[in-house]
């Protein structure tokens, strides 16, 4: 097992009717606070009169901004780092998913940078601080609830970058299953497969850690568990409860120690939805199950073949290619059971500059850490996935 550092700042609240704790919470940080959500989920059930009502009672001065988009734009950023320095928040409260979240720690950063907050995103700048942050979790799937990783959009330029600091993590998060109940099919279904997809990102590693793959496995395990039963049952606590903290799991350091981040699944997603702004899901399902067939390989083929027998439950056999290969078949079909998209053409993509895409995959000349693929391996898995 290799060196490691592992911290987490973030203090969490799990359970039924925490949600009703918020106004406490957000007055030992000060009485200006920024509420930041999506579009009309978070009215439909009931949840933004719940949170206002609360902070209320605490005599909490209250600013918002709505309609955080799915793959939050550099926009919401810029206006959101206005409005906290124009009302001199003290608290950014982020209530929704993991987008939400994410631009939240973009406009608490912003909020103390005199600079286009673009800047970190695009990697120019370094954040000196940020806002204190907290959130009210209402989708599984990110993890962003439990790290200090934001991932933000800018159409204009077509990328769709990863950053995060230090002084990014929430203070505190609130994660009640019950806010998950309306979650749609196809959004529960998203989030089983980006969950699923941060694990990956650990598991498939050269580095060893016998302990780091029991975790994995068993967060990936739970997954699969329980999402078939969240999508039949939706009000399920259980069912959502262990999706729900699986998900934080799957990215709060946990699943990562002493592992290198292999990171070909979400960079190279991250470029399909900054062209077609498709669900970041979406394009993991599409991504993955292609991209594990390439890398495996003699070298690789023990990984593939403990993730078949302990993570699908594929018989052990002396033949570890053919156990190896079905457990990749089993994602296939677990992807398909969950109705997630498994060709572009599925998500509206239709004639794709499959070139350009690898090209900028591969901009630093290979992609992926477990087994490095350069341009052509790329532009492979992207043909395949079509």
């Amino acid at each position: 097992m290799k060196n490691f550092n592992f911290y987490n700042p973030t203090k969490i609240y799990f359970g039924k009717d925490e949600t009703d704790k918020i106004g406490k919470l957000c007055k030992e940080y000060g009485n200006n606070v920024l509420l930041v959500y999506g579009k009309t989920a978070i009215k439909r059930i009931g949840l933004y009169d719940r949170v206002i009502n609360s902070l209320k009672k605490e005599n909490i001065n209250v600013f918002e901004l709505p309609g955080i988009d799915p793959n939050p734009r550099i926009e919401s950023i810029r206006e959101g780092g206005k409005l906290c320095k124009n009302h001199k928040i003290d608290l950014v409260l982020a209530v929704g998913g993991g987008s939400v979240i994410d631009a939240s720690k973009g406009i608490a950063s912003a909020a103390l940078y005199e600079g286009d907050p673009w800047d970190f995103y695009s990697y120019k700048a370094e954040s000196n601080g940020a806002l204190p942050i907290a959130s009210i979790l209402t989708l599984s799937a990110t993890g962003s609830e439990m790290n200090g990783g934001s991932v933000v959009t800018n159409f204009a330029t077509k990328e769709k970058n990863g950053w995060g600091s230090q002084f990014t993590n929430p203070k505190f998060s609130i994660l009640d299953p019950a806010n998950t109940f309306s979650v749609s099919k196809h959004q529960t279904a998203c989030g089983i497969v980006d969950s699923l997809t941060h694990v990956y990102e650990y598991y498939f590693s050269s580095d060893q850690s016998f302990l780091n793959d029991r975790i994995c496995e068993g967060i990936m395990k739970t997954v699969i568990h329980f999402g078939p039963i969240a999508l039949k049952e939706p009000n399920n606590f259980e069912a959502r409860s262990n999706l729900m903290f699986s998900s934080t799991l799957a990215l709060n350091g946990l699943s990562g120690f002493a592992k290198t981040w292999d990171g070909f699944n979400h960079t190279t997603e991250h470029l399909l939805s900054a062209y077609y702004d498709i669900a970041h899901a979406d394009g993991l399902a599409i991504l993955a199950p292609h991209w594990m067939e390439k890398i495996l390989n003699e070298k690789t083929l023990d990984k593939f073949y403990e993730f078949a027998v302990n993570v699908w439950g594929v018989e052990e056999s002396d033949d570890k290619m053919s156990v190896a290969k079905e457990g990749i078949n089993q994602v296939y079909k677990f992807y398909e059971s969950i109705k997630m998209p498994l060709t572009l053409r599925e998500v509206d993509i239709i004639d794709p500059p499959l070139e350009e895409l690898a090209k900028r995959a591969t901009k630093n000349g290979t992609i992926g850490r477990y087994l490095n693929l350069d341009y052509k391996d790329v532009l492979d898995i992207l043909t395949k996935s079509l």
